[in-house]
């Protein structure tokens, strides 16, 4: 605020409110945002900063004449505030602070943030996700129903759904949340229908049930992550639900489940309750257990290095595969008794497969993956003087210069047919593209040649690799262990 004196005039000038900022708490400590992160049954809920601790966090707002008209919302948001205050656990929403406002006529209550929303949000957004991370969700979920079940007597949630399952997409953290139809289980079986029909196991609708209702729920959950709809999305209304639910009919998604695994695992949950299992022993199941299947391992990508200090030391990026692929055999040199190398042409002819034997091994250049890029000056360097400094940076026997060379040779030939090439090649090239190659002469220019837009690449099954690409014309070569 600004307090300007002219004379005997005072002047009071108030700072212009901020159009981010919604509301401010009475102790001035949480500021609401003009940003709403969802809207539920009785209650908004809008992204807020924690300026005492530093942190964002969420706003929810209810207003009391809404609840005070359904005597059940007011019992519902009064559980939610007793219940969270009481739970202390690491996949569930951690509760900070609440309030009634008297002068604005609001309930609010403070809870941790989650930067990506809730799992049904998410899991739409990021459509291909690995099982790995699915049975990474499905843990957190049922350790959080563990610690609530755990409970003397049992916490049931009730309304167990993606929508009110929270996750913070840059650690993969889940809670569970939304604890307004929770109850504590006073006696052996609960006697009140609620919760969301899609969810809700068929003993819910007989007002007898524990909390194995959570159980099935969480089935429901699974299936929705994995075919990114609603159970029973089939039916028109909660009525069509209740007949199927109370038939036995299973949702028509279950049989989108392509991942038998999977599927058995949801069919586990969706079991008539005497048949169903508690979360500490679905936590158990073999299909949530990590498992070892190559596609579930991270992938060991190559490590930058920096070259040897040559003639290519300004134009050469190199990387090398992870310390833990180097324990492999050592690599064979080349001798003058070497087979010479099988040449397959690929069909869209924009490259060439090579594979060469020394006494019945596979030829592969060195004792661990490298990848090499570089220029290429078609004007002025030859597939000799490039081999020669590739024998160097990747400290190969010199005898392999004379191979290398012919590769690229047999590389430029293919992809420019009037390449005139520095070695003799006609060993390695079939006879219906010898002629090709002596009657086209490269008329080679000045400076450096540009092949236009496009990338020609040639794989190898010894792991070598040539590619040319536009402007720089850049040739990439990669090198194995020796198998």
């Amino acid at each position: 605020m600004v307090v300007a004196e002219s004379g005997e005039d005072v002047a009071v000038h108030a700072e212009p409110p901020d159009p981010d900022v919604l509301e401010i708490d009475p102790t001035s400590r949480y500021i609401m945002y003009n940003e709403v992160l969802g809207k539920g049954a009785f209650k908004t809920v809008y992204k807020a900063f924690d300026e005492l601790n530093g942190i964002e966090v969420a706003w929810n707002q209810v207003r009391i004449e809404e609840v005070l008209q359904k005597p059940e919302d007011l019992e519902r948001l009064y559980s939610e505030v007793r219940l969270l205050k009481s739970l202390k656990h690491s996949n569930i929403v951690r509760f900070y602070n609440s309030w009634i406002d008297d002068k604005k006529k609001t309930v609010n209550i403070i809870t941790e943030l989650f930067t990506s929303g809730s799992l049904r949000q998410y899991r739409k957004k990021h459509k291909k996700v690995n099982m790995k991370a699915v049975k990474s969700w499905a843990r957190q979920i049922l350790t959080g129903l563990v610690y609530l079940h755990s409970h003397d007597p049992p916490i049931i949630h009730r309304d167990l759904k993606c929508d009110n399952i929270f996750i913070n997409g840059n650690q993969g953290e889940v809670k569970i949340g939304d604890l307004g139809l929770a109850t504590v289980l006073e006696q052996s079986n609960a006697k009140s229908v609620i919760g969301t029909p899609e969810f809700m196991a068929p003993e819910l609708y007989d007002e007898n049930y524990n909390e194995l209702v959570d159980i099935y729920s969480f089935g429901m959950c699974m299936l929705e992550m994995v075919t990114f709809e609603y159970p029973y999305s089939e039916c028109r209304n909660s009525a069509q639900i209740y007949k199927k639910v109370s038939s036995g009919i299973k949702p028509a998604a279950l049989s989108k489940v392509n991942d038998q695994e999977m599927k058995l695992f949801i069919e586990k949950c969706l079991v008539p309750a005497p048949q169903r299992l508690s979360a500490k022993e679905l936590l158990i199941d073999p299909f949530l257990q990590a498992n070892g299947s190559a596609k579930s391992r991270p992938f060991a990508l190559p490590d930058i290095v920096m070259p040897k200090i040559g003639a290519f030391g300004d134009r050469c990026l190199m990387s090398e595969a992870p310390a833990s692929t180097w324990n492999r055999p050592s690599s064979l040199d080349l001798g003058s008794d070497s087979e010479l190398p099988v040449i397959k042409f690929l069909d869209n002819s924009l490259g060439i497969e090579v594979r060469r034997a020394n006494k019945g091994h596979i030829f592969l250049l060195k004792d661990r993956v490298r990848n090499i890029h570089f220029l290429f000056f078609l004007d002025s360097d030859t597939a000799l003087s490039v081999s020669s400094e590739m024998v160097e940076q990747l400290e190969l026997a010199d005898q392999n210069d004379v191979f290398i060379a012919e590769l690229i040779d047999l590389l430029l030939l293919n992809l420019i047919p009037g390449w005139k090439p520095c070695v003799s090649i006609d060993h390695l090239v079939p006879p219906n593209r010898r002629r090709t190659s002596r009657d086209h002469q490269y008329s080679q220019g000045h400076g450096e040649t540009s092949l236009g837009s496009s990338q020609h690449t040639a794989h190898t099954d010894n792991g070598s690799r040539s590619k040319l690409c536009s402007n720089a014309s850049t040739l990439e070569a990669s090198d194995e262990s020796t198998k």
